[in-house]
């Protein structure tokens, strides 16, 4: 599997996006998404994740 850097995904992430910068599943990248705590952004039935928030979110998990 090919690693990209961070810098190289859109400000903003779809499913499989996100799936691919944190190397999991485009299903795992979706229960993600439905957590409370994780910062998405729904855009009608989209659900999106900005790339900035996704990071700082990682940051805040990786803390405890």
């Amino acid at each position: 599997m090919k690693r990209t850097a961070y810098e190289d995904y859109p400000d903003v992430l779809n499913a499989e996006q996100l799936a691919s910068m944190l190397g999991i599943s485009r299903a795992g990248a979706y229960q993600l998404m439905n957590r409370a705590d994780f910062p998405t952004l729904c855009i009608g039935k989209r659900k999106l994740a900005p790339k900035d928030k996704v990071l700082a979110w990682i940051d805040r998990q990786t803390e405890r």
